[in-house]
């Protein structure tokens, strides 16, 4: 069996296209399918069209959270719940194509040793230019930093074997960020490419900050480097400090030069101010990390969920 993780968010009008569009997958493929649709707190009708849906097909099994607790949080409630011999996580605006279902599944078939087949976008047509940028820079500045590699473009849809996906639910941090998970877990994954598609319906959650805000989560979770970055910058100081004040005593004792003028010592003052600002905020997003970790709070709470089928 196949299980199909879809988190939704406000997707009343993705949600029926999904369907139709995996089931013409589901019956190319003769495979059993098993649907887990993960409603992240929606405040449209996502709840209704998932009910509708549960009573029509007992393929179709839905998770509705107390909250909005986001996508990864979502991510990790069907992992979790997920059945299948062989896991996939899509979106479900039909910008992870579910035709490539069935290549992917072709690619696991015929190689034993192949535990993931991922995919990524070759390009980003139809991005605005700005996020292309700063997407590109964030893989190529994450791969630099991090001990885990991301390959560019990669997506969260992906085909995994069932003892990756155990290994995935042993990480159950509370900070998440599925992308370098899937990454740190390891296990032979290879990556089918594909040209980008634009969602089908609806409007995208993700805006350029959230973006940018997810792509700093990430880096803080899978790297050490910003800490090791404020270190230097600050000993860095120290030593340009320590040469500027042998200046200053050398030419007030050779040429009788007394410091003058308070420009420089304000921009001094300043400098130092917005490093220390910058240091200090840097440990504590490193701080703020360990201390959601310490709570133990539990990633999501489901409110609802659909009923069992009596077999």
């Amino acid at each position: 069996m196949i299980s199909v993780i879809v988190p939704c968010f406000n997707e009343e009008e993705a949600i029926p296209i999904f369907y139709q569009e995996m089931e013409k997958v589901r019956q190319e493929m003769a495979e059993d399918f098993e649907y887990l649709f993960i409603n992240d707190g929606s405040k449209d009708r996502t709840l209704e069209v998932l009910r509708d849906l549960a009573s029509q097909d007992e393929a179709v099994q839905y998770l509705s959270f107390s909250r909005n607790f986001g996508k990864e949080a979502a991510l990790y409630a069907g992992l979790k719940e997920a059945k299948g011999d062989l896991v996939t996580v899509m979106d479900v605006d039909l910008q992870d194509p579910p035709e490539l279902l069935i290549e992917m599944k072709a690619m696991l078939d015929s190689d034993a040793d192949l535990d993931c087949v991922g995919t990524r976008r070759v390009n980003r047509v139809g991005e605005p230019p700005i996020r292309s940028f700063f997407a590109t820079l964030f893989y190529k500045l994450m791969n630099r930093i991090s001990q885990v590699e991301i390959v560019d473009g990669a997506r969260d849809f992906r085909l995994m074997r069932r003892h990756m996906v155990d290994g995935i639910l042993e990480v159950s941090e509370y900070n998440r960020f599925s992308k370098g998970i899937f990454a740190w877990v390891g296990f032979e994954t290879k990556y089918l490419p594909y040209e980008n598609v634009e969602r089908v319906a609806g409007e995208t959650s993700w805006s350029f900050w959230k973006l940018l805000s997810y792509s700093i989560e990430g880096m803080i979770n899978f790297s050490e480097v910003p800490l090791n970055v404020a270190s230097y910058l600050g000993f860095l100081t120290f030593l340009f400090s320590l040469l500027m004040m042998g200046v200053i005593v050398f030419k007030t004792l050779v040429f009788g030069d007394p410091t003058i003028g308070w420009p420089s010592t304000i921009c001094i003052i300043l400098f130092l101010g917005g490093l220390q600002l910058m240091t200090i905020g840097i440990l504590g997003k490193y701080v703020s990390k360990v201390f959601l970790e310490t709570k133990k709070r539990p990633i999501y709470l489901v409110k609802e969920r659909s009923k069992k089928k009596e077999s």
